[in-house]
C-alpha cells in the first residue's frame, strides 16, 4: 500500500521536504474568507444569518442563534446514559491533568522596601469553535472548555455549525453542559470567528478564540489575529510512529488509520530501523483498512500523505521526528524513556506499545487540541496556560529609586529620551 523510502543518514533537510508530505497552510481561500469576515463585521447577525442558510443549509431567525436552556435539558433527555458517563469519566481526568498547569501570582521584596512581581488573571471573556454540522466532537467541547474553566475564565462562548435542521447535535450540547460553557451559538465556519471577533447584536466579543476547525476557519483565525488572540494555526491532523524491530506491525497500522480516518489530508508516517517491520506494517495497513468504516478516507489519506521511511540508526531516526515535529509522536521502541529527552519538537508524546494515540484524544487527561505542521516546534498543546494574562507588578520606594536612577538616566539620555530620565530625577531631587 506504502512503498517503503530508505532515509541515507546523510542526507540534508532539503532533501528531506522532498519526501515529507506538503503540510503547509493552504491560503487560496483567503480571499473568499476575507470576505466573510468583513460581510459579518458589518452586517452582524444579517450576515450570519444569510452564510449559515448558503452553507449550512439552516434557515434561522434571529432569535434561534442562540441555543435556549430547553435545548440543554431536552440534550439531557435524548443522549445515552452510558454516554453522559463516558463524558464524566473523561471530564475528571482532563480537570485533574489540567490543574497541575495552574500557575500563581509572584511577588519579591528588595531590602530598600522595592516590590517586584507578577499577576496571574484570567482572560475575561473566550470563545471555542467546535465543528458540527452532521457530525459530534464533544471531546473538542472538553479539550477547549475546560482548561479555560481551571484558569477562572468567567464567560466560555462556544460556536457550532447547526445540522440543516438548524439543530446542534445533543451531545455537543451535553458536552458543553458538562464543560461549563456559558452560552452556544448555532453558527459555523468563518462567519462564526468573526462573530465571536467583532461581535454581533447577538454574540458579544470575545477576547481569545480556541479550537480546531477546516481551512475557511483557520484562515478566518488568521485574519482576526490582533483583534483578539487565538490558540493557533491548524491543519491537517498528523501521527508519526517511531518503532524498532519489536515494535507490534498490527498496532502501528491501526494507529495510523485512526489518524488517517480523520480526514483525506491526514497524515501518517512511520519512521523505523527495521525492514522487515516496514513490510509486515504495510500489509497490515491493508488488511486492516478494510474492516474500518470511513475506509475511502483512510484509503486516500494513506495514498497521498501516508509513508514509510527506513533509518540506519535510532539516531537518525529521531532526527526525522524533531524535523517533522509532529503533532502526535508515538515512540514503540524498547526503552521509550531512554531517548524521551531527545525528543525536541512534539505536540505530544506517547510512549510504549499501550499507548495508542486516541486514548489522548479521548480520555487520557492532556489536551488534544495540538500544534501541526511543523509548529511544534514553537507552539505547545492548547492549556490553562492559553487562558490567563500575566502584567508585571512594580512599587518603587524613594530610596529604591535612587539606587537605580543613575543607569536609568544614562540609558534613557543615550535614547535622546530626556523626558524619561527627568520623570525619575524630579523625584530623587525633591524635598519630602
Amino acid at each position: 500500500m506504502i512503498s517503503t523510502t530508505k532515509v541515507p543518514s546523510t542526507i540534508r533537510d532539503k532533501e528531506l521536504t522532498k519526501i515529507l508530505p506538503s503540510r503547509t497552510l493552504n491560503e487560496s481561500k483567503l480571499g473568499l474568507v476575507q470576505e466573510i469576515v468583513e460581510n459579518v463585521r458589518e452586517k452582524g447577525d444579517s450576515a450570519l444569518l444569510e452564510y449559515t442558510k448558503k452553507f449550512d443549509r439552516a434557515n434561522l431567525k434571529p432569535d434561534e442563534l442562540k441555543v435556549s436552556k430547553k435545548e440543554f435539558e431536552e440534550a439531557y433527555s435524548v443522549v445515552d446514559e452510558k454516554f453522559i458517563a463516558a463524558l464524566k469519566f473523561a471530564k475528571k481526568r482532563i480537570i485533574s491533568y489540567h490543574e497541575n498547569q495552574r500557575t500563581d501570582s509572584w511577588f519579591t521584596t528588595e531590602e530598600d522596601g522595592v516590590l517586584l512581581g507578577q499577576q496571574i488573571s484570567p482572560i475575561e471573556r473566550v470563545g471555542i469553535y467546535v465543528p458540527g454540522g452532521m457530525a459530534s466532537y464533544p471531546s473538542s467541547v472538553l479539550m477547549n472548555a475546560i482548561p479555560a474553566k481551571v484558569a477562572g475564565v468567567e464567560e466560555i462562548a462556544m460556536c457550532v455549525p447547526p445540522d440543516e435542521d438548524g439543530q446542534v447535535n445533543p451531545r455537543t450540547l451535553a458536552a458543553a453542559f458538562e464543560a461549563g460553557v456559558t452560552e452556544v451559538y448555532r453558527v459555523g465556519g468563518a462567519q462564526a470567528i468573526a462573530a465571536m471577533a467583532y461581535g454581533t447584536e447577538a454574540i458579544k466579543k470575545v477576547y481569545k478564540i480556541t479550537g480546531p476547525g477546516n481551512i475557511y476557519v483557520t484562515l478566518a483565525k488568521k485574519l482576526v489575529f490582533g483583534t483578539v488572540d487565538i490558540d493557533m494555526l491548524a491543519g491537517p491532523s498528523e501521527v508519526v510512529v517511531m518503532a524498532d524491530a519489536k515494535a507490534n506491525p498490527a498496532y502501528i497500522a491501526a494507529d495510523m488509520l485512526a489518524q488517517a480516518e480523520h480526514a483525506p489530508d491526514a497524515t501518517a508516517i512511520l519512521i523505523t530501523t527495521s525492514a522487515r517491520l516496514a513490510e509486515d506494517v504495510d500489509a497490515q495497513l491493508d488488511e486492516q483498512l478494510q474492516l474500518i468504516k470511513r475506509q475511502s478516507i483512510a484509503e486516500e489519506a494513506i495514498e497521498k500523505f501516508g509513508r514509510i521511511l527506513l533509518t540506519d540508526s535510532l539516531g537518525m531516526a529521531i532526527k526525522l521526528v524533531n524535523f517533522i515535529a509532529p503533532e502526535h509522536l508515538e515512540i514503540m521502541v524498547e526503552d521509550p524513556m531512554s531517548i524521551l529527552g531527545e525528543i525536541k519538537n512534539a505536540g505530544a508524546i506517547f510512549l510504549g506499545a499501550y499507548t495508542p494515540e486516541s486514548v489522548g484524544d479521548y480520555v487520557a487527561g492532556p489536551n488534544h487540541i495540538l500544534p501541526t505542521c511543523g509548529t511544534a516546534r514553537f507552539y505547545s498543546p492548547l492549556g490553562v496556560y492559553d487562558f490567563v494574562k500575566k502584567s508585571s507588578v512594580l512599587s518603587f520606594t524613594k530610596e529604591g529609586l535612587k539606587k537605580v536612577v543613575g543607569p536609568l538616566e544614562i540609558i534613557a539620555n543615550a535614547e535622546g529620551l530626556d523626558a524619561h530620565a527627568q520623570s525619575a530625577t524630579i523625584r530623587v531631587e525633591a524635598r519630602d
